[in-house]
């Protein structure tokens, strides 16, 4: 459970974005795009398939 307390003297608004930088940090954000709609088990194959290649890309570059 994400919890921001607000700081004093703090604005609202700089709160709410502490706490929507919380948010994104813990992948909260990311999660509630993924099942906001439903995936066909094939589209979720892609996926993880496209997120693995690209860590692989990114493993080769930064070794090399």
């Amino acid at each position: 459970m994400i919890r921001v307390e607000s700081r004093p003297g703090e604005s609202l608004d700089k709160t709410l974005r502490r706490f929507k930088k919380q948010c994104e940090k813990e992948g909260l954000t990311k999660d509630m795009k993924r099942t906001a709609y439903f995936e066909k088990p094939s589209e979720r194959k892609r996926r993880k398939e496209r997120q693995s290649s690209k860590a692989r890309e990114k493993a080769r570059v930064t070794r090399d």
